[in-house]
């Protein structure tokens, strides 16, 4: 049975006596040893309880996946995929109930939570029909060697707060479809959307293939150093996936980190503002600019740069920023008091040292909102430019020469993601693959999808997920080398 879950005239969550929101381990739906309040970052007040782990289950949630193992990894991979498939049908039959608790704990727009949950289904499908299929590099009168591809063991995933469904799906699906077992634990804010998975996968999987249990802020680090748990898969800042690898490092764990950016998008003296100013404005300001392949630095050209600064200034103003249950909102709340506070700061910092086209003030309504922001006249040494704004707020830069803007957007220990704007595509294209990031996109940014490689360089990251390379992330390779003499 699941969690209907209603909502009172105050926004809270209204979980029945029978149905609180549960951790999953070893199959069965457990309280935690503690609990957290959950916040909505629109209104501040809490709306729900949710379950932390301690320690003892934490240990039990591992010691569940690595039993579960052995038996989920000698399944045929069709077994499997079938679980997926059930798993993408269940989460589409509660598509509404999920992107609503989403919006409740995140603060988004409804409508995007909504495209986080479809995405989430689109990954799973995908992964459910993806193959890792032996690979003969020699068949000779010598000998046959083939590669073959061995799933690790327990994958440890640790969930962001900006696409936590998103997130959860795109980690467990590719984990278990190569017969690894999970144990995910969501961020301490958004933890709901996640115990609603729990319920969806208690149905679709045996005991044990994935855990799911809550955080207050002390569980990753009982996970990133678990001797029992053979990779994880983080997504988070820089400096916690740092901490990820510091503390994997005794156990030798294979890690996949995704991390912050600081991407640029360059617009070249021949693009159309009126056709660029639109992608721009989306993938700088969309949830409430917390995302960490998001536009944060605009470079302009000097004959552009005018133009460019007014008409995005004046959609950066039009935007209509509320609680994302309203149909009419479309950006919210940034999502947590201490993400607020740093806005805040960021806010001060662009009003003393930028100058401010749209925006530049905290929102006098009740709730974590930030105006959306545009500042220009800032100096490249600036934290709004050198460092990533997880908020709202964006720098407008002019230049006058394509190889100093190319020079400038590379000059960060950031490389996750930047683009190029411009008629000429081929043009574009050429100066795309000169920037120093995972991705370059041209005409376009923040285009992900389950078939392509996604991952940063520098400080941004360490390996890939999506695709068969990431989908081979959660593998070690064997070579099987066969004498014919």
């Amino acid at each position: 049975m699941t969690s209907q879950l209603t909502t009172d005239v105050s926004g809270s969550v209204r979980s029945p006596e029978t149905y609180p929101f549960r951790m999953l381990v070893n199959g069965e739906l457990v309280a935690g040893a503690s609990t957290i309040e959950v916040v909505n970052p629109a209104t501040t007040r809490v709306i729900a309880t949710s379950p932390v782990a301690n320690s003892d289950l934490v240990d039990e949630a591992v010691g569940a996946a690595a039993h579960a193992f052995p038996r989920w990894s000698g399944l045929a991979v069709e077994e499997r995929a079938e679980c997926l498939d059930r798993l993408a049908d269940a989460i589409e039959g509660r598509r509404d109930e999920i992107a609503r608790i989403v919006t409740l704990e995140q603060g988004k727009p409804l409508a995007l939570a909504e495209g986080d949950v479809d995405a989430a289904v689109a990954f799973a499908r995908y992964f459910a029909q993806t193959r890792l299929e032996p690979e003969v590099v020699r068949d000779d009168d010598e000998a046959r060697i083939e590669i073959h591809r061995r799933p690790l063991g327990v994958v440890a995933a640790i969930l962001p707060w900006n696409f936590p469904f998103l997130q959860a799906v795109y980690k467990i699906a590719p984990a278990v479809i190569v017969g690894n077992t999970v144990v995910a634990k969501p961020a301490p804010t958004t933890p709901l959307n996640t115990m609603l998975l729990a319920e969806i996968a208690r149905e679709v999987f045996p005991a044990g293939v994935v855990n799911i249990i809550g955080d207050d802020g002390t569980i990753g680090p009982l996970l990133t150093s678990h001797p029992a748990v053979a990779k994880v898969s983080f997504t988070g800042s820089t400096a916690v996936g740092k901490a990820v690898m510091r503390s994997g490092a005794d156990t030798l764990k294979r890690i996949t980190l995704e991390l912050g950016g600081n991407d640029g998008a360059i617009v070249l003296d021949d693009a159309d503002v009126d056709k660029v100013v639109d992608g721009i404005y989306t993938w700088a300001y969309s949830n409430a600019g917390q995302i960490c392949i998001a536009i944060k630095r605009i470079f302009a050209p000097a004959s552009l740069y005018d133009e460019l600064c007014e008409k995005l200034a004046e959609r950066v103003r039009g935007t209509i920023v509320g609680d994302g249950l309203d149909p009419e909102t479309q950006m919210g709340p940034v999502q947590n008091a201490q993400q607020y506070e740093a806005a805040k700061k960021w806010l001060d910092i662009a009003n003393k040292e930028g100058e401010i086209l749209a925006g530049g003030k905290v929102s006098d309504r009740t709730g974590y909102f930030i105006e959306p922001t545009l500042v220009a006249d800032l100096d490249d040494d600036s934290e709004l430019v050198s460092e990533e704004t997880f908020a709202p707020i964006r720098a407008i830069l002019q230049y006058t020469d394509i190889d100093d803007a190319v020079s400038r957007v590379n000059s960060t220990h950031y490389g996750l993601g930047n683009s190029v704007w411009g008629s000429d595509v081929e043009r574009a294209a050429q100066v795309a693959g000169r920037l120093d990031s995972g991705t370059a996109w041209v005409n376009q940014h923040f285009t992900v999808t389950p078939d392509v490689p996604f991952g940063g360089r520098k400080d941004s990251g360490l390996g890939v997920e999506f695709g068969v390379d990431g989908l081979r992330a959660y593998t070690d390779i064997q070579v099987v080398n066969i004498s014919k003499v």
